[in-house]
């Protein structure tokens, strides 16, 4: 059995941890493990997934480009436990596992950008350097999205690899729809907004909120919906409480079931400051939703009709507006057009098992 080496930051229930773990259901598991170095040491959400489903986890420290002992302890791990396939997921930092990993004979090693980013973006000027490094450590680049592997290659070939989801989980169902609203405790009557995604800067919550305020201003009949969790999320639990917007904004925290709780959903916000290519806005297609988004998001990830992309220098009230817009587009079954997109988890997950398969490495 040929067992591959995802190196991520941590396993938790975001984006690319998300498409990860697409990946890993549906891939051929008598042919193909995956194991997990983390940088982490809690565990995180889908680690007891991981291990049912044989997959093994290996925890590092934080990595710090500057630590002697973050190298040591990854040189360490690269001589006890032998792999023929890396594949790393830190974008900008995948530089340095990779390069332990080359050193230490492993043959096919694999960068995979999840984002795209603007360099005034970028916290530390390490990160910009660092990804220079990548092509010379990785034998292979790929990305989720043009515009992301566009951005870290700087013109390197890669190969693009879908944030694919299984589309007939997120298929369309008013009845599904009915018992998640009563769970939430949200008559029929009232209009969600909702939103996945991490509290973390790039996904702009807190423009969020101020959308949100202006469309509960003009309709009470309103509620927000926010699913995700991460350290920025006691910030704007506090603006909303400032606002009094307490008893129309749902915090639901990191949910295994983001596929029910888009069905309760009536327009999906997505104002986000950069991206890759999101799996939430695909998964947020494939429940029928009218999507608004900002137009730092890639267009790329536009598969229906239902995706309305709006500059972030427009003033709140415009996105208020256009979310009425989008309240009067009714909800229906995409099945169909998302399969069609390509990015259906089915078809995606044979086509990375046969790249992994193609170098004749494992049993």
């Amino acid at each position: 059995m040929l067992r591959v080496l995802q190196v991520v930051t941590y396993m938790g229930r975001g984006g690319l941890e998300t498409m990860i773990m697409n990946y890993y259901r549906n891939i051929d598991r008598n042919k193909i493990q995956f194991d997990f170095l983390v940088h982490r040491q809690e565990e995180a959400a889908y680690d007891k997934e991981i291990l049912s489903l044989g997959g093994h986890i290996y925890h590092m420290p934080v990595l710090n480009p500057f630590s002697k002992a973050y190298f040591k302890s990854l040189d360490n791990f690269f001589k006890e436990h032998k792999y023929d396939i890396v594949h790393s997921h830190l974008d900008c930092m995948s530089a340095y596992p990779l390069k332990i990993a080359k050193k230490n004979g492993v043959s096919v090693r694999i960068a995979h950008s999840h984002s795209k980013s603007q360099d005034k973006n970028l916290k530390y000027p390490i990160k910009l350097f660092s990804k220079r490094l990548i092509p010379k450590y990785a034998t292979h680049l790929f990305a989720c999205g043009k515009e992301a592997g566009d951005w870290m290659f700087n013109g390197k070939p890669y190969t693009i690899i879908n944030n694919a989801i299984d589309a007939n989980k997120y298929k369309y169902n008013s009845d599904i729809e009915k018992e998640v609203r009563a769970e939430l405790g949200i008559s029929q009557n009232v209009k969600i907004i909702g939103h996945v995604g991490r509290f973390n800067p790039p996904k702009n919550h807190s423009f969020i909120i101020d959308v949100f305020n202006s469309v509960h201003t003009k309709s009470r009949d309103t509620k927000l919906v926010l699913v995700g969790s991460g350290d920025g999320q006691q910030a704007i639990e506090d603006k909303v409480k400032s606002l009094g917007l307490s008893d129309a904004v749902l915090f639901l925290g990191s949910r295994g079931d983001v596929n029910r709780v888009l069905q309760a959903m009536d327009v999906f916000l997505f104002p986000s400051l950069y991206e890759g290519l999101p799996l939430s806005i695909i998964e947020a297609q494939a429940a029928g939703l009218p999507c608004i988004i900002s137009d730092n998001v890639p267009g790329e990830c536009i598969k229906t009709d239902r995706v309305f992309r709006y500059s972030l220098s427009e003033p709140v009230d415009f996105w208020a507006d256009k979310i009425f817009e989008a309240l009067k587009v009714d909800k229906k079954d995409t099945l169909s057009e998302i399969v069609a997109s390509g990015f259906d988890i089915k078809e995606n997950s044979r086509k990375l098992e046969d790249f992994y398969t193609s170098f004749g490495y494992g049993d």
